[in-house]
């Protein structure tokens, strides 16, 4: 019997286009303007809890700076940052602000809330300052139910709920587990059921 594993699905690569905003919409509009050379607004600092998209958009802000061929820094995790890289990021920060570029950065607070060197937390600051928020649990069964519908599946509420309340609640994780389903109920010609699900999961 073919075994369709779990962890061989990839997750797709993070972009702009892929982010599900849910209360982040602010936030991920000003970055593309950003990236396209539409805002005055260079500098954006977004902070949040694990799991409230950061990471996701400092990665899809390098592959789009790389596709617009723009001049793209991004710091994730800068709350864990050297006194030495630091005094780095403060040194890039100027660097662009006296020429072209756009710096993306993300902490788990806002700059002046994470013991950062006073100069950084200032510059920091001085951008625009976005708070993610982690989407809700209907905001996930949202965005899942909208990527079943773009593959033609059809997804049973017990599907989703089990989804949601047994996995891993990242939506990369999500997404690619429903991938699988898809592609294991295509496989072997029977309907996405929650037993179908059980025995998928059973095999990774």
């Amino acid at each position: 019997m073919k075994q369709l594993l779990l962890d061989i699905q990839p997750s797709a690569l993070p972009s702009l286009d892929n982010f599900v905003p849910g209360r982040n919409a602010e936030a991920l509009h000003s970055l593309r303007a950003a990236l396209e050379g539409q805002s005055a607004q260079r500098f954006i600092y977004l902070w949040g809890e694990t799991g409230s998209g950061k990471s996701h958009l400092l990665h899809a802000c390098n592959r789009a700076g790389e596709a617009l061929g723009a001049h793209v820094i991004c710091a994730d995790d800068v709350h864990l940052l050297s006194n030495e890289e630091q005094i780095a990021l403060f040194d890039s920060y100027n660097h662009l602000r006296a020429g072209e570029g756009v710096l993306v950065a993300a902490g788990i607070a806002a700059p002046t809330a994470m013991q950062l060197r006073d100069d950084l937390a200032t510059r920091l600051a001085w951008g625009l300052s976005y708070q993610l928020h982690p989407l809700s649990d209907e905001e996930k069964a949202l965005a899942l139910r909208q990527h079943a519908a773009a593959r033609g599946m059809r997804l049973p509420d017990e599907v989703l709920d089990y989804c949601l309340r047994h996995l891993r609640r990242d939506l990369p994780t999500l997404v690619s587990t429903l991938d699988a389903l898809d592609e294991w109920s295509l496989s072997y010609k029977r309907p996405v059921t929650l037993p179908l699900l059980r025995q998928l999961l059973s095999l990774s």
